[in-house]
């Protein structure tokens, strides 16, 4: 297993990684509004509270060249990828302002230009598109990395074993993410999973893999910083699995029957926002006064894409079939 220490992170890296998971829990809870109140069409979304410093320590490392793949559950990455808050809103919406111009939604929000290659409605089925993406930085000889996110569900698909076998016998440059909040849908990785741990699978593909505590922001940037320098200089892939804990169910209709109100309770006083920001008062990092202004500036930015995606236009019906067919 490769070395994950890294040097103490600057003290702008730190309130950056506190920013970043603050932008994220905010922008979560007005999407879980906004469907309560009836305003965001479609299924209901899948929410990623509780998962932010994955997000957090991962993206916020990522060049605006590097690519990024996600899934259903991906707002936060996507988010702090470089999407803009307020088109991400619209497109949740389904709004002609938004990204995809209302068509893609939830789940299947995309922005090749910051390299955000889409989410996907279909378990495991970004990280074919992850390796394509390695694949495409090898031929062109830049150092350029992709990050593909998937959940512990995932990890049971072929696509899963595909991708990081071709990956492995190629050296690509992807990091292949696994975000394990134990239930797959409703049901516990213990039941399903074959090893105890995703992780425990890197050995039957020759490359290191790093079990991390996803609650614990600075330990996911330990292990990506380390990933990534190992991608960029032609080592080949990372398998990271990342041990979190999803607070809300797998949609609206999920009411969690499959897990007790102690358990969610636990992980919750665990909960990554909360730590960190008492851990970098803690450290003099940070104020809280401080800490409660980048909460405020969080708040402000959900709010302004709200009110921009509330106020923009429907697409309209005579273009419906515009984009459906590049």
């Amino acid at each position: 297993m490769p070395d994950m220490t890294v040097p103490p992170l600057p003290p702008e890296t730190m309130r950056a990684l506190l920013q970043g998971m603050m932008r994220v829990r905010a922008f979560e809870e007005a999407v879980h509004d906004l469907y309560q109140r009836k305003l965001l069409p479609g299924m209901s979304p899948h929410l990623s509270a509780g998962q932010e410093a994955v997000a957090a320590g991962v993206c916020l490392q990522l060049r605006p060249d590097d690519y990024m793949v996600t899934t259903h559950r991906g707002h936060g990455h996507s988010l702090l990828k470089g999407m803009d808050a307020q088109r991400m809103m619209a497109e949740l919406c389904s709004k002609e302002t938004g990204y995809c111009h209302g068509r893609g939604g939830t789940m299947h929000i995309a922005s090749p230009e910051v390299g955000c290659l889409g989410a996907n409605g279909i378990v495991g089925a970004g990280l074919p598109i992850a390796v394509g993406a390695g694949l495409s930085i090898q031929y062109r000889g830049t150092d350029q990395v992709c990050v593909a996110f998937f959940g512990d569900g995932a990890s049971n698909q072929g696509t899963f074993h595909e991708s990081v076998n071709l990956a492995t016998a190629r050296k690509l440059p992807v990091v292949f993410v696994c975000e394990n909040n134990i239930y797959a849908l409703s049901t516990n990785f213990a039941r399903t999973g074959a090893t105890p741990n995703v992780v425990d699978r890197a050995r039957g593909y020759d490359i290191p893999g790093v079990t991390v505590d996803g609650m614990a922001v600075e330990g996911v940037y330990a292990a990506t910083t380390t990933a990534l320098e190992r991608a960029r200089s032609g080592q080949g892939p990372t398998l990271i699995e990342a041990k979190t804990y999803r607070y809300y169910g797998h949609g609206a209709s999920d009411h969690r029957p499959y897990r007790t109100k102690e358990e969610e309770a636990q992980w919750r006083c665990s909960d990554a926002i909360q730590c960190y920001g008492d851990l970098l008062i803690e450290r003099g990092v940070a104020t809280a006064a401080e800490r409660d202004d980048l909460s405020a500036r969080a708040a402000a930015e959900a709010q302004a894409a709200v009110d921009f995606a509330v106020s923009s236009p429907d697409p309209d019906p005579a273009r419906v079939g515009d984009y459906v067919f590049a």
